[in-house]
């Protein structure tokens, strides 16, 4: 049985691909179009997902698209018509592409990849919370889903169990904690479903988010069943392309921040106060949760559980006892919750599997590698040892270089875990400086992250009792003992904390061996591990991508499996 899972015409398309239940194959379209979150219908994902299994389109069983077109048309038809003619714009803008394309997908599949099969259209946050549960280690769980909007649903509750989800409470549009974070980060400056982790890292900077925080509270009122509503005054993305009105400008004290302008206190405290009303919104609907719900599993989805600040305090501040979030718990992820759920529920009613690797993109023969790099007339050393290769690289580290790393199958989701990483010594404040200036030209509040062996996780981090294996996904922030702070500042972001990825020698075996050999030589078990792109760009998906990168920046070496290449 194969079937074939799509998202796409929102943000972040995507396809994945199970056999029997299994996952073979997932990737974002991004990815191979080289255009960051693109929107469009994932025809190279869909291609990458066939040939993984080297089958045409007509051989799936069925197509699963990870939302229901008409029922998100209804609720932006009525959107348009409530707020005429504030809404006439917006209304020329959008309404053209779902006739021509949105509404379009049966017509875009047998037309277009002439498929003649079932296809099969789930609910949005079903989508979201199946891949999270389907891919998770529990058998029962609580379920929360967060995000900007669905069809109509912005927020989902319920629990699962084997192979039944039941969401049986939600919020509608326009209350939307989703909507209500990207609207302030709006207001900073930046960029919406795009740049909501920036709000994440200035927040920290925020020495007063006091004089804030009381003026973004009424911007929600809580529910004693667990919900919430926003203050609509504030916002106009019911009816503008604009998130926010005058009426937000006049309540924070100012105009919103233009992109790229000085960041002064007054922004850096308006993102503290933002984040901290987050939290305490979640931490809200999930105590609710678990008296309606009380296990001790909780099941995190939905573009909202990329908040890894929120998520790392979410044990903490709640009653629930282990955590679980897919590796892309966004829009781009659910073209494989849409497949999992298909299989699973409707299909065989079998229990959830965890999700045995995130690696789930393209991976490239040694001849492919070597044939990039005889095309851009590169010289190169093939070092078939891995053994040496990783003694090598360790001591590149250890000289403070910056090393692009590629190997393997692409990552899974919006974090490089290794195999489409730039890697570099975290033992140097100026480290952070030295990859800005090289690399990622962004931001000089946004943090970079460490990767640390799991076995060495507690001597560094102060966690959970339970780490979750999300952890292994660079979707938890935890603070640093004070102690070791001063051994790894590379990585230490300006309240102490640290957005972590764990590993072991199963989950990424290469990984894990070249980092312990660090670790033998400097008696540090973690570097720093930041994505293998450049500012505006998605992560590299081929070794020309890769090489490309390299070219146009200032990275010291480039591994490409077992090869090395110095700038």
């Amino acid at each position: 049985m194969i079937i074939l899972g799509l998202s796409s015409f929102y943000h972040d398309s995507s396809a994945s691909i199970l056999k029997d239940g299994k996952i073979i194959a997932a990737a974002q379209e991004e990815r191979f179009s080289r255009i960051k979150h693109d929107n469009t219908f994932p025809y190279k994902s869909i291609d990458y997902c066939l040939n993984s299994l080297n089958i045409a389109i007509n051989e799936i069983d069925y197509i699963v698209f990870y939302e229901k077109p008409i029922i998100k048309f209804t609720r932006i038809l009525q959107q348009h018509v409530t707020h005429f003619p504030k809404s006439i714009k917006i209304f020329f803008n959008t309404i053209p592409e779902w006739l021509l394309q949105k509404l379009r997908i049966k017509e875009i599949l047998k037309s277009e990849l002439n498929y003649h099969g079932k296809i099969i259209y789930l609910p949005h946050h079903l989508s979201h919370a199946a891949a999270s549960y389907f891919t998770s280690p529990f058998k029962e769980a609580a379920i929360l889903t967060l995000d900007g909007v669905g069809e109509w649903a912005t927020t989902t509750m319920g629990f699962a169990r084997n192979h039944k989800i039941n969401l049986e409470k939600q919020i509608d549009f326009p209350h939307s904690l989703g909507l209500f974070y990207s609207a302030l980060t709006a207001y900073l400056g930046f960029s919406v479903n795009n740049d909501e982790y920036k709000v994440m890292g200035l927040s920290a900077y925020g020495k007063n988010p006091k004089e804030y925080y009381q003026k973004i509270k009424s911007l929600i009122k809580l529910n004693s069943d667990g919900s919430y509503q926003l203050n609509t005054k504030y916002f106009s993305f019911e009816y503008q392309e604009k998130m926010f009105n005058k009426n937000l400008c006049k309540l924070l004290d100012g105009p919103a921040r233009v992109k790229d302008s000085e960041m002064t206190p007054r922004y850096e405290n308006i993102a503290a106060a933002t984040q901290q009303v987050f939290e305490e919104t979640v931490f809200h609907s999930l105590n609710k949760l678990y008296k309606k719900y009380p296990s001790k599993n909780l099941i995190l989805s939905g573009g909202s559980a990329l908040n890894s600040l929120a998520n790392g305090k979410i044990l903490k501040n709640t009653p629930f006892k282990h955590l679980y979030i897919t590796p892309d718990p966004g829009d781009g992820g659910t073209s494989l919750g849409a497949a999992l759920y298909t299989y699973h529920s409707l299909l065989t009613k079998t229990p959830p599997q965890l999700l045995p690797s995130p690696y789930l993109g393209p991976e490239f023969t040694p001849w492919q590698i070597n044939n990039a790099i005889k095309k851009f007339k590169l010289k190169s050393t093939l070092i078939s040892n891995n053994n040496k290769l990783y003694d090598l690289v360790s001591d590149l580290l250890i000289k403070q270089k910056v090393i692009g790393f590629f190997q393997g199958r692409m990552e899974w989701g919006p974090r490089a875990l290794g195999n489409r990483s730039i890697l570099a010594a975290a033992t140097s404040q100026e480290m952070q400086d030295i990859i800005n200036a090289k690399v990622k030209h962004r931001e000089m509040f946004r943090p970079f992250a460490p990767v640390i062996l799991r076995e060495h996780t507690k001597e560094y981090f102060i966690t959970d009792k339970n780490i979750s294996i999300s952890a292994d996904y660079m979707l938890l922030v935890y603070p640093f003992k004070k102690s070791v702070q001063k051994r790894v500042p590379a990585v230490v972001h300006v309240d102490g904390s640290g957005r972590l990825q764990t590993i072991d020698k199963e989950s990424n075996p290469k990984y894990y061996k070249l980092i312990n050999a660090y670790y033998k030589k400097t008696g540090i078990p973690l570097i720093l591990n930041t994505s293998f792109n450049v500012k505006g760009e998605p992560i590299v998906c081929t070794p020309e991508d890769a090489i490309k990168c390299f070219l146009n920046t200032k990275i010291d070496y480039l591994v490409l499996d077992n090869y090395l290449i110095k700038k």
